[in-house]
């Protein structure tokens, strides 16, 4: 039972990590024009672990949907790299899901009975 708790908690913990994925992606690119590389070690710097089977797919969908655009340098130490670039409909995004999330937060901190010093 222990075992089965413990494996529900994780996946739970992952589906968490995922969901916000797209807003932290964003707000990375929004920073500077990203490698995907980049992108990989700023998530795991934050522990939110990422593999890039996770990573490209949702590249493409913010490429997709208007979000983001790439340009593509050569690189010093093989082949040329794609950076990615967030677009001012992106920049758009980024700030609604950022309000979106902050909404969250206050919203899930009040019922698990956590108090925000901030007004």
């Amino acid at each position: 039972m222990h075992y089965l708790c413990r494996m529900n908690t994780e996946n739970q913990n992952a589906q968490m990590r995922k969901g916000v994925l797209e807003l932290c992606i964003l707000a990375i690119i929004a920073q500077q024009d990203a490698y995907a590389s980049d992108i990989i070690i700023r998530l795991k710097e934050a522990r939110l672990i990422v593999v890039e089977g996770t990573l490209y797919p949702l590249l493409t969908r913010l490429k997709n949907d208007g979000l983001t655009v790439y340009r593509w340098e050569e690189s010093k130490s093989g082949p040329p790299r794609k950076y990615h670039q967030i677009t001012a409909t992106g920049m758009q995004a980024l700030a609604e899901l950022k309000a979106d999330w902050q909404e969250l937060v206050v919203s899930v901190d009040k019922i698990i009975g956590i108090t925000n010093n901030q007004s």
